[in-house]
Order: structure tokens, then sequence, then C-alpha cells
């Protein structure tokens, strides 16, 4: 499992910025792989802080054919493990008051770590 936050720090001119944490004792660059749609969005960049060893700067071009009309969901993943990092979502157009695709891929997403936290849990504790 992968120790590691990643948390948003700006999204400006199309490329969403983040800071990644890592734990102390693993505290090397995770490969970061960002979907949409289910492929991988190119050019993501991670770059190790400075200052300090455990924290990454990333970076993600959103691309252009990923812009348009409704809700478009990027979720990160850990390449190692699968582990779900973060997502967030793009509205544009004229979104519907009820449509909830957007929640329903974030919660998707959330289930898929849960049930993978469980699983390590299950096989931890036997």
């Amino acid at each position: 499992m992968t120790e590691a936050t990643l948390t948003k720090t700006r999204f400006v001119s199309g490329v969403w910025e983040g800071v990644l944490e890592m734990t102390p004792e693993n505290a090397a660059p995770t490969d970061i792989v960002v979907r949409h749609l289910g492929t991988e969005v190119p050019d993501v960049t991670v770059t190790q802080d400075e200052v300090n060893q455990g924290r990454y700067w990333v970076k993600v071009p959103i691309p252009v054919t990923a812009i348009g009309d409704g809700i478009q969901t990027f979720v990160f993943h850990a390449r190692a493990d699968d582990t779900v990092l973060n997502s967030f979502a793009l509205v544009a157009g004229e979104p519907l008051a009820d449509d909830l695709r957007a929640e329903i891929d974030l919660l998707r997403a959330e289930l898929d770590m849960l049930k993978k936290a469980f699983r390590r849990h299950c096989v931890e504790t036997m």
C-alpha cells in the first residue's frame, strides 16, 4: 500500500498542481497515473522538493480533448498498487441540475479504495 497524501494546491491555466507527501520510510517518488474516462492523462510530472525529502510537486496539464460539455472526472492513482490518491471534476457547459455522474465516479473510486484497504486488512489480520 502506498503511504502517500496528494493535496491540490491550485488549478490555473489548465494545469492541476498539488503536493505529494510521502511517509519517511517510504520517501521515494511515487509514479502517479491520472486517468480520465479510463485513459491515462499524458505529461504528468512529479518533482522532488529541494528542502523536504518526503515532498514532491505534482503537475498535470489537462488535455484540451478532455474539456467539453458536461462533467469530466480525473482520478489520481499510484501506479505501483493502483491506490487512489485524489480526484477532481471539471464542469463545463450546461450540466443538468440532477446530473450525478461526477459524484458516482468519485464514489466508485472511493469504493475501490475501501475494498482494497478492507481486503488488505483481512489478509494482515488473519
